[in-house]
């Protein structure tokens, strides 16, 4: 794969998961967010499931249990579950719109969540982008106090366990066994999800049929197909271009929220959406451009 082809690529995922936030919010007429999250990470795991066995057989001889990747799958499922489950409750009441860029702020909110779990202080860059997210999301609700209702609120807390899943994800690559590990993350989840989904919301057959489209999208093509071609592309190009382009996935929700639903923002609410893409480019490039010019005044 070339370069400019992982960046095709890169943006196609995003496109995906901006889009299947409208699914996302459509399954939540017919099912309860728990069995929409089984339901999507079931498939998830069963598609999976052949591609980890035969990678789990090309690496040298280790027990799964041994080697701690099922502790770290459970660990990331827990957080992937609470995420999912905070941002699909969040969707009933949330528009599309609103969802797309209040979860982007998990991007901002991982250096700290690293910060806190390994020591390691973040870099200077993080503390204004944290003022620029909180400006934009501020001016994303109208500028007012309880601009945002409930819905964007329980999105935006789950942007928090967005980060979560992704410091734990982080320490997961170094098992160097990512359909494994994804596999495994996937049906602790569906497992968790579905005991859930039976205790709470009493899930029915018609119920779930009415949700097959929005379930079958979302499962296979937003959550098995992109996360592994995302694990292919991200090896072929620069962590930069690919903070941009990821970064496109709230401006594909956006588009699709316009587009399906009638959705629109007000001028002031698009300046917010602005400052939180801001402060999200800000967070990945940041560190990049401070050593290319440190780089720079080293070669002069």
């Amino acid at each position: 794969m070339t370069r400019l082809q992982a960046d095709g690529v890169l943006l196609f995922a995003a496109a995906l998961w901006g889009v299947a936030f409208l699914f996302q919010k459509d399954a939540m007429q017919h099912v309860g967010p728990l069995t929409f999250i089984a339901a999507r990470a079931g498939l998830a795991a069963i598609v999976l499931a052949p591609l980890a066995f035969f990678e789990h057989r090309s690496k040298p001889p280790a027990s799964l249990v041994s080697n701690g990747i099922v502790t770290v799958a459970l660990a990331s499922g827990t957080a992937f579950l609470l995420a999912a489950y905070l941002q699909q409750e969040g969707l009933r009441t949330a528009s599309v719109t609103n969802t797309g860029f209040l979860t982007s702020l998990y991007v901002v909110l991982t250096p700290l969540v690293a910060w806190i779990a390994s020591a390691n202080t973040p870099p200077r860059i993080v503390w204004p982008a944290i003022a620029l997210s909180f400006l934009g999301t501020w001016l994303l609700g109208g500028g007012t106090a309880g601009g945002l209702g409930s819905g964007d609120m329980l999105v935006m807390a789950g942007s928090l366990f967005w980060a979560i899943h992704c410091v734990i994800t982080a320490r997961a690559s170094l098992f160097e066994r990512p359909l494994t590990y994804t596999a495994l993350q996937f049906a602790a989840v569906a497992f968790a999800a579905t005991v859930g989904a039976v205790l709470f919301e009493s899930p029915t057959f018609e119920a779930i049929s009415a949700a097959s489209v929005p379930i079958l999208f979302v499962g296979l093509v937003s959550t098995a197909l992109t996360y592994t071609i995302f694990s292919i592309a991200i090896r072929h190009t620069t962590p930069p271009e690919a903070a941009v382009l990821l970064s496109a996935e709230s401006l594909f929700a956006a588009g699709a929220g316009a587009a399906f639903l009638g959705e629109r923002l007000s001028s002031l609410s698009w300046a917010g959406a602005g400052l939180m893409i801001a402060a999200v480019l800000l967070v990945q490039l940041g560190p990049w451009l401070s050593r290319s010019a440190s780089r720079g005044e080293a070669s002069g």
